[in-house]
């Protein structure tokens, strides 16, 4: 069954990525194929899209848009991201490349699957890892000490009370091992004040489960390691969009584009410029972009995604 999936920002990166007929672009995040298909149609017959995904319901799922609707033009890659170099060198070289996505939220499918655990609002098995490498979410959770999993919770999730549903989830679990992630719901709802849940934008548990997404698949860290990549990909005028849905993935996005896009990165106190770096970006975007009040009605997880969007130069 093909699932659906509404892409944010799609007109908005399109429009920054600035495709002609003919061009080769990678779309680092297939998701569920929205960005692809745009892409596929901006580049036509004679362009290419290499997308990459680890995810096999992300890949199998195009693999039928592709029986059924065509887009021919497009090749999907398994892999994470942090590996695109190596995933797209049997297909480009370097400083060939247009244009590079890259829309780091998860997919509607990948929500609601329910063999999964990503989202709080259903009962599933706790597994939000994007493939089969890496620490389990299972061991994060049962295996982590206290001190790990407020680090993780503080510094991934950015949650006030890390401590205190730390603290609770390693209670439980030396009764029982948690295994799914309605348990893990509840041990966060019953670790929270009243107040605290009552006053909450989102939902209690939005936090905690997006820190341990991010420890399970190393997100942050796969995010820092493609950056330098892309720009090593991307030939002359090329462009790099990255769509990011919470403020640490925003933060490593804006850095890497600032100190790219100067002549010189010595301390300040250094009279001479001795590092010898060269630009090598154009910030083509001051400031992110977001999406539009009728964007967000349509689609309510459009209200947290920031797009920036670089050149690189000659």
């Amino acid at each position: 069954m093909i699932y659906q999936h509404k892409p944010v920002l799609l007109s908005e990166v399109a429009t920054a990525l600035n495709l002609k007929n003919g061009d080769v672009v990678i779309d680092g995040t297939l998701g569920g194929g929205g960005y692809t298909m745009e892409f596929s149609s901006l580049v036509g017959k004679t362009g290419r899209v290499l997308s990459i995904d680890a995810d096999e319901l992300a890949l199998n799922n195009f693999r039928q848009i592709q029986k059924t609707k065509g887009f021919d033009n497009v090749k999907i890659i398994k892999g994470n991201f942090r590996d695109m170099f190596d995933l797209v060198k049997p297909d480009v070289g370097t400083g060939l490349v247009a244009a590079i996505a890259l829309d780091l939220g998860l997919s509607s499918a990948q929500l609601d699957d329910l063999n999964r655990g990503f989202a709080f609002s259903t009962d599933g098995p706790l597994d939000m890892s994007f493939d089969s490498n890496g620490i389990k979410t299972r061991q994060v959770v049962n295996k982590f000490s206290e001190a790990e999993l407020i680090k993780i919770f503080r510094n991934y999730g950015e949650e006030p009370m890390a401590s205190r549903i730390a603290k609770a989830i390693v209670v439980a679990r030396r009764k029982s091992s948690i295994e799914s992630s309605g348990r893990l719901v509840e041990i966060i709802g019953e670790s929270l004040p009243a107040a605290y849940k009552a006053r909450s934008r989102n939902h209690f548990a939005t936090r905690v489960f997006q820190a341990i997404r991010i420890a399970t698949n190393h997100e942050l860290q796969a995010l820092a390691e493609v950056l330098p990549q892309a720009l090593r990909l991307l030939k002359p005028g090329g462009r790099l969009a990255v769509v990011s849905f919470h403020s640490l993935e925003d933060r490593i996005v804006k850095n890497f584009i600032k100190q790219e896009s100067k002549d010189c990165i010595c301390p300040p106190m250094v009279p001479v410029c001795v590092c010898g770096h060269l630009a090598r970006l154009k910030n083509l975007t001051k400031k992110p972009v977001i999406a539009n009040e009728d964007e967000i009605k349509l689609n309510p997880r459009a209200r947290s995604a920031k797009l920036r969007v670089a050149e690189k130069l000659n």
